[in-house]
């Protein structure tokens, strides 16, 4: 039987933003930036996403220009004209291939220390020190700290679309930078930018996206990625309630996110109980902004799983066409099977469902061109 992916081949418009299709390439830190300068490696990697027709590609987290921001030296920056340059030549080959692309800002916050040894030459910074309860590992920034870092934010969001991307992504789930902020397990502060509700803990983001939008115009799409979930605690739900999630989600659609990335391990996974809706589809009932789903599209395994050592196969999209033609959210997020085959999009429209790789962790040790 030939399942009807006819929603998924639709074009997608809104803003700066113009897809052949819905179906976007998911953020994946890959750390082939030496020194944080994307090479031609790295611009050919995206460029063959492109060709295989991926209708919005968004980058490996690329960090903004605070010293700390980063813990691998081989995880690209956006900011300084080296790495700019290769961001230029990267999103030149994306758009020569028919392709579009905005790259994932990212502020890493507190971590722990890279197993290379390497380390930034600053202490790490987050809102009060902590990566997750009990575990300190850097500096509590100070109010300059937090104002001087939202000015990154925008800065680099301004080069993005100055260097030609058609959207820009800020990086704010997964228990970095901005998403410190929002967890109480992570946030003590008793200033401004703490709080005892998830509203006042947004702050921060809140200012983030007000300094994006502020620097690229109101005509540049502006992407928020955003879990429950942590690195710390799989199960963790900031938001409880619907009523938790609107107060959370509300004020960050007024201060101008168009799209909400909504990162989940499995996106079939029901967000409350007593609806089977999942976090993107929440996300787009209650703000009526376009949403973009994640987590494990295309395969029978959960991605934490494979940087364990753990295959995939490829497995059944009925689901997520349920889903999608029901009107749960606008764009799908797909990260193992595009980091393995560049020509998983033109398989899956084509019905060469048999033809599909699956996923083994090899496919992280290098930049799959075929």
């Amino acid at each position: 039987m030939h399942m009807n992916t006819d929603n998924l081949f639709r074009p997608f418009s809104l803003k700066s933003l113009n897809i052949k299709n819905r179906i976007v390439m998911a953020p994946m830190t890959r750390s082939f930036s030496p020194n944080g300068i994307p090479t031609s490696d790295v611009a050919a990697y995206y460029q063959k996403r492109a060709e295989g027709e991926v209708g919005l590609i968004l980058s490996e987290g690329t960090v903004i220009d605070r010293i700390a921001s980063s813990n691998d030296a081989n995880v690209p920056r956006f900011h300084g004209t080296a790495a700019l340059f290769g961001w230029e030549n990267v999103i030149r080959s994306v758009h020569s291939a028919g392709g579009k692309m905005g790259p994932q800002i990212w502020h890493m916050g507190i971590m722990d220390n890279h197993h290379s040894g390497w380390l930034p030459s600053e202490p790490f910074e987050g809102p009060s020190g902590l990566n997750r309860p009990g575990f300190n590992n850097g500096n509590t920034m100070t109010e300059n700290d937090i104002t001087e870092a939202i000015l990154a934010y925008g800065r680099a969001a301004a080069d993005a679309k100055r260097l030609g991307f058609d959207t820009v992504e800020i990086h704010g789930a997964h228990g970095y930078l901005i998403d410190q902020f929002f967890w109480e397990g992570t946030n003590l502060r008793t200033d401004g930018y703490g709080g005892k509700t998830l509203q006042e803990r947004s702050r921060f983001a809140i200012e983030v996206i007000k300094e994006v939008r502020r620097q690229v115009g109101e005509d540049f799409a502006i992407i928020l990625r955003l879990s429950q979930w942590k690195p710390a605690d799989y199960t963790n739900q900031m938001a409880k309630t619907r009523e938790e999630l609107e107060a959370w989600l509300t004020p960050m659609a007024d201060a101008g996110v168009d799209i909400f990335h909504c990162s989940q391990r499995r996106f079939w996974e029901p967000e409350f109980e007593g609806s089977d809706l999942n976090f993107a589809g929440w996300a787009k009932k209650i703000t009526g902004k376009a949403t973009i789903t994640v987590g494990s599209v295309g395969l029978n395994g959960e991605f934490l799983a494979a940087f364990a050592g753990e295959s995939s196969e490829p497995s059944s999209l009925e689901e997520l066409m349920r889903r999608m033609d029901r009107g749960d959210f606008d764009l799908v997020a797909v990260g193992r099977p595009l980091l393995a085959d560049p020509n998983w999009v033109k398989k899956i429209r084509g019905g060469h469902l048999g033809e599909l790789k699956g996923f083994t962790k090899a496919a992280l040790s290098e930049l799959v061109l075929d």
